[in-house]
């Protein structure tokens, strides 16, 4: 019998502003042009829209991200369902799965799923971008060790993963490079990427160490703007002007890291848990998913994600990708428009935009030749939390 929230809902609007290093707007700005543009594609008014979930960037850690005054912002009125949430990268996912238990318990009709963030100023860096957020007071006693030996931030924190990963398995520099050049020649195709210059495995080695053993190549973007999804009942989505991209399947994984001894986060991710939520939802294994949109906030986050959803056995990841089958023309399109490495960062509505692309088959030159089954996946915390979406242009 199937799972009665497969196919519950579908994505029935998409809105993604312009992107990256784009000046003079808030976070508040971006959510409510993507919002608008969002709208629009569904073909519905804002007075038909009854539910908004609402994502910050680093600025919302910042207190300066977009947030709950953004219904206002927006001119909206008798929601039925608001919140701003924020579970890290994994968040985009949780929205959609959130507006889709909402819409199939009655709460809701059509829910706004947005993610916003600004943290880029003129004249500054990436690094400062988000060095910034990192020097602000943290946590102090036993839980300020890792600080006090020198650990700041997401650099580092995926920098030690990725090591732990070589040192177990045998995972090399080339492999980690594998990953950026595909999702690199992805970007290529895709006109909204903001690096779109082809890129070899010499040049990746060149690039600059940031944390060893991560280069800069290995690392995502940071961007300005934001991105807007709606959730619609199916019978409804059927009916609206765009294809509807329905919601086969859900998931989420959350380890924590208690930094107990035999704990391994770095190498067994939540996605595990997600993925056998997921994939018993849509009834459905990895050998029947076409298309992968992967958290790739580093190159190493691809690799762990792959062999915890079951791609590839544990450890096998790093000679999993090198063959070049995530790039156009391999056997798993994975990152079709360039995903953070080489597109845009928006955290998980970077994987949930091109899913949603692919699944309406809108992809251009870089269309995925099959779609029937798109995996989503969104991480955050350092690989502490996680969540999935198995997406599909059929409702069953």
């Amino acid at each position: 019998m199937a799972h009665r929230l497969r196919g519950a809902a579908a994505i029935t609007g998409l809105g993604i502003t312009p992107m990256g290093r784009i000046y003079g707007k808030s976070a508040t700005d971006f959510a409510v042009d993507a919002v608008r543009l969002a709208i629009a594609d569904a073909g519905l008014a804002k007075s038909d829209v009854d539910g908004l979930l609402i994502n910050a960037g680093i600025t919302g850690f910042q207190g300066t991200g977009v947030g709950l005054q953004l219904q206002n912002a927006l001119g909206m009125g008798g929601l039925r369902l608001l919140n701003h949430m924020n579970a890290a990268g994994s968040t985009a996912a949780q929205m959609v799965q959130y507006a889709t238990m909402a819409i199939d318990a009655g709460m809701a009709t059509h829910v706004v799923c947005v993610f916003a963030d600004a943290p880029l100023r003129e004249g500054g860096s990436a690094a400062a971008a988000y060095g910034n957020a990192g020097r602000r007071a943290g946590p102090r006693g036993i839980l300020g060790l890792a600080a006090g030996a020198g650990q700041f931030g997401a650099n580092t924190a995926y920098a030690l993963a990725a090591r732990r990963h070589m040192a177990l398995y045998g995972t090399t520099q080339d492999q980690f490079g594998a990953v950026a050049v595909a999702e690199r020649a992805w970007a290529t195709m895709n006109p909204r990427a903001r690096m779109r210059d082809p890129l070899t495995l010499e040049q990746y080695h060149a690039s600059r160490w940031i944390v060893e053993p991560l280069h800069l190549l290995d690392c995502c973007l940071v961007s300005n703007g934001a991105v807007a999804v709606v959730v619609s009942p199916p019978d409804r989505a059927a009916s609206m002007p765009r294809p509807p991209v329905y919601v086969r399947g859900m998931g989420q994984g959350h380890p924590g890291d208690m930094r107990r001894a035999g704990d391994s986060p770095e190498t067994e991710t939540g996605a595990r848990l997600a993925a056998e939520t997921a994939f018993r939802m849509a009834g459905a294994g990895p050998a029947d998913i076409d298309v992968c949109e992967v958290y790739d906030c580093y190159t190493y986050t691809v690799i762990v994600t792959l062999e915890d959803y079951g791609f590839c056995a544990k450890g096998e990841g790093g000679a999993f990708v090198a063959d070049g089958k995530l790039g156009p023309g391999g056997a798993l399109p994975t990152n079709t428009g360039g995903g953070q490495l080489s597109a845009y960062y928006m955290w998980g509505m970077t994987p949930l935009s091109e899913g949603v692309i692919q699944a309406r088959g809108e992809g251009g030159e870089r269309q995925a030749p099959k779609r029937d089954l798109v995996l989503v996946t969104g991480n955050g915390g350092a690989l502490s939390y996680h969540a999935s979406l198995i997406l599909s242009p059929h409702r069953n």
